[in-house]
């Protein structure tokens, strides 16, 4: 099956849809990695009667993303900043916050901006819902939460040890404190929320800004270029296909316990970052070979060696994933491939 056809399969999976019927959603981060797929796979479901809000910065990424969509009466933009009070006057029933910069140039070059991303996206989106109509807020944080590990599985009553003193630990600091935010609003007003720790998660719609590994080894591929490693990438990791984070958190959203977190990971899709490197490399034909990092680029780096996550919270709501990794990256590029 091709990339839109995950999609669909999604939007037809055997989920309380009655839930969302006649609301409103309201997606932050809307053309982020997740988010974007978030969106489509809310908007193919044919007999839904809500309204898909998709709200970010950049109304030019969004038009060429969801030009599918954009005509749709089930879709509206809105341009927006987390960081800032939300202006409008809509209900928004349900509010999804994945509105993060995920990449590690980022984190090296405006760690004050990652950081008001999490905890005033929280605040924003929480006073606003608290007087328009709010039935549940997702959080969606991130697997970095967990920091360095003692080697054992991380499961979500787990928590390692991050150096906060570090400006890289901007995400994975204000990611712990948006959490506690978030069930604290829930404690002190009464508001539902839920939270999803997404493991590192790959799809094709990164942008060209985007410098996580995953993205330089296919944007090496379809430049026709060897892929180019900056470390030996021993670092052992959880991934996740987009599409299959995509149904996770619609999963925690409608079946999720108010006030929980669930881990969201590919237990079949646990490898090194070498290992991601060389089946990306065989898919296109290339090999792989080491360079050597700028001091800009090791700053933003994870250093984390491993961050393996347990999904037995998760698997009870019901939700499970299939394909092996290796077929979903060979979709992801050739989806990469029809948008060029």
């Amino acid at each position: 099956m091709a990339y839109i056809d995950d999609i669909k399969a999604v939007a037809s999976l055997n989920l309380p849809w009655e839930k969302l019927s006649g609301c409103n959603i309201l997606i932050a981060g809307a053309t982020g990695l997740i988010g974007s797929c978030l969106v489509e796979v809310l908007l193919n479901r044919s007999s839904a009667d809500y309204v898909v809000y998709a709200s970010g910065r950049n109304e030019d990424r969004a038009h060429s993303l969801f030009a599918d969509y954009w005509d749709n009466p089930r879709f509206r933009f809105i341009k927006a900043d987390v960081t800032e009070p939300l202006d409008s006057v809509i209900d928004f029933h349900y509010i999804i916050h994945a509105a993060s910069n995920a990449s590690p140039n980022f984190f090296a070059a405006k760690p004050v901006e990652v950081i008001k991303s999490n905890i005033d996206g929280v605040v924003n989106l929480m006073e606003y819902g608290m007087s328009h109509s709010l039935k549940r807020l997702l959080y969606v944080s991130s697997g970095e939460v967990y920091g360095e590990g003692d080697g054992r599985v991380f499961t979500e009553d787990y928590s390692g040890y991050v150096d906060c003193t570090l400006p890289r630990s901007c995400y994975p600091s204000s990611k712990r404190a948006a959490e506690t935010l978030c069930v604290s609003y829930g404690v002190e007003y009464g508001i539902e929320t839920v939270i999803a720790r997404p493991s590192h998660t790959y799809g094709p719609r990164f942008t060209e800004s985007d410098n996580r590994v995953y993205a330089q080894f296919i944007r090496n591929v379809l430049r026709g270029e060897d892929i180019v490693m900056k470390s030996t990438g021993e670092q052992f990791r959880s991934w996740c296909y987009v599409v299959d984070c995509a149904s996770a958190l619609l999963y925690v959203l409608l079946k999720g316990e108010n006030g929980q977190a669930y881990n969201i990971a590919d237990e079949t899709s646990n490898i090194t970052i070498k290992q991601l490197a060389e089946m990306v490399a065989a898919i296109g034909g290339k090999k792989v070979v080491l360079d050597v990092p700028s001091n800009l680029e090791k700053a933003g780096y994870n250093k984390v060696t491993k961050s393996v996550f347990s999904i037995q919270k998760l698997n009870a709501l019901g939700w499970y994933v299939r394909d092996t990794m290796h077929i979903k990256l060979t979709k992801v590029i050739a989806e990469c491939c029809n948008r060029l």
